[in-house]
């Protein structure tokens, strides 16, 4: 049996090079233009650099799947004609799709790439599924909404179809992603169907009773206010044996906006659980929760897969997904710490690093890289010149000392030790 497929985002380029470093089998990426998330910072990944996006990861030994998943309209139809032939020529190992006339016009001009299903077609049962089987997709990305029972249900009846699940991350409060907040909130400038969702469920909401239009009152009393349309994020990873039973082929965890350290810490955590619990399938999970609470959520939950009891799932006071860690800093280089004190011992080194937290001489962090994870001191801060300074201020790059350093920093992220009391 093949092991179950991890599959991360791939927001930018740097996120999908750190997620396949440090685990990740496949990496879903988006096309600005197609995509039902539309980044904005970073290397993002655009029609023009869609086929370098697609070969690095092919180069680093993991497949890339190519998300044209919008709900299209006219004016988006006639665009993918004119552009079919960029994605074609980038060769995704599969398109992940939920529109049919995008659908006919990949069958029309891609057929021989594999079409997965998105979960944004609101896949609930074994005759669906077999319906995107006759339809010749390889692949169908269920509904969030379906119980692990129900998920090995459908996959009893159609076993010779490919299943993948979330596992990870956060969720939308409407039904599968199909929401219309976003479009009403913007008058239409933020459709959230187009990848464009300005996120309205995380906004604190009050009463106001129409014939006293200037009296607001709580929802419920909080002083955060009231979030009731926020869910918790997903977290499953008690769970990956339970869904490896019962049949799924691929565990994918959300979030192409999120930060190069979620993906990367995410990566490393759910690739060591899943390895983990193919060596020992009694495995404990609880250090790999531990782990998990450590980058940004809003209190984790384990939405339907269990039941469809849907209380406790709502984060009423925490809009915002709050890390039990903080991100520190990134490497991007070394060099002989000679540059900076030259009566230091030959071989001494010291990284240049992006920060983005502020960080004190004298700190103690963690540092994660793709094959470690320990605790070290910052012995040192040396600003561009080579000069010592006592703090490394946001966005800063700067040399830093440490007391271990890691075997390879290419990829190396540095944290806060522990967990912040905020993370439930």
């Amino acid at each position: 049996m093949d092991k179950v497929e991890l599959l991360m985002p791939a927001g930018n380029i740097e996120k999908l090079e750190y997620a396949v470093k440090y685990g990740a089998d496949a990496v879903y990426l988006g096309v600005v233009d197609f995509s039902l998330r539309a980044m904005r910072k970073g290397n993002i990944i655009t029609l023009d650099n869609l086929k370098q996006a697609i070969d690095l990861a092919h180069s680093l030994g993991a497949k890339a799947y190519t998300t044209l998943n919008i709900f299209a309209f006219n004016k988006d139809i006639r665009h993918l004609e004119e552009t079919i032939d960029i994605i074609k020529d980038a060769n995704p190992d599969a398109i992940l799709v939920s529109d049919f006339g995008i659908l006919r016009l990949l069958k029309k001009h891609m057929p021989d790439t594999e079409l997965h299903i998105s979960t944004q077609t609101n896949i609930l049962n074994y005759e669906c599924v077999k319906f995107w089987q006759d339809m010749g997709a390889k692949r169908v990305v269920l509904a969030r909404e379906l119980s692990i029972p129900e998920i090995a249900e459908i996959k009893a009846k159609v076993p010779d179809m490919e299943i993948e699940c979330f596992i990870h991350g956060a969720q939308c409060v409407s039904y599968s992603g199909r929401c219309l907040l976003s479009d009403y909130f913007t008058d239409g400038e933020r459709i959230s169907n187009q990848g464009n969702c300005c996120q309205p469920c995380r906004w604190s909401y009050k009463l106001v009773e129409e014939t006293r239009p200037n009296e607001y009152y709580e929802i419920n009393q909080d002083e955060h206010g009231s979030h009731i349309l926020s869910p918790k994020d997903l977290c499953l990873v008690h769970h990956l044996k339970e869904m490896i039973d019962a049949g799924v082929d691929s565990f994918k965890v959300e979030g192409r906006t999120k930060s190069l350290y979620y993906v990367s810490a995410v990566a490393k955590t759910y690739r060591a659980a899943i390895d983990e619990i193919y060596e020992n399938p009694n495995a404990d999970m609880d250090k790999y929760f531990e782990e998990l609470k450590k980058v940004g959520n809003r209190g984790y939950t384990t939405g339907f897969a269990l039941s469809k009891d849907q209380s406790g799932q709502y984060s009423y006071g925490l809009s915002k997904g709050l890390a039990g860690a903080d991100f520190l800093f990134e490497f991007h280089d070394k060099k002989d710490a000679y540059f900076c004190q030259p009566e230091l011992v030959s071989g001494s080194v010291v990284y240049l690093v992006k920060i983005k937290n502020k960080i004190l001489k004298g700190d103690e962090v963690e540092i994660i890289t793709p094959s470690e994870l320990f605790r070290t001191k910052i012995l040192a801060i040396y600003d561009e010149n080579g000069s010592e300074i006592e703090v490394g201020n946001t966005n800063a790059d700067i040399y830093v000392k440490l007391e271990k350093e890691p075997r390879d920093y290419k990829y190396a992220i540095a944290r806060t030790i522990g967990i912040k009391e905020h993370v439930s």
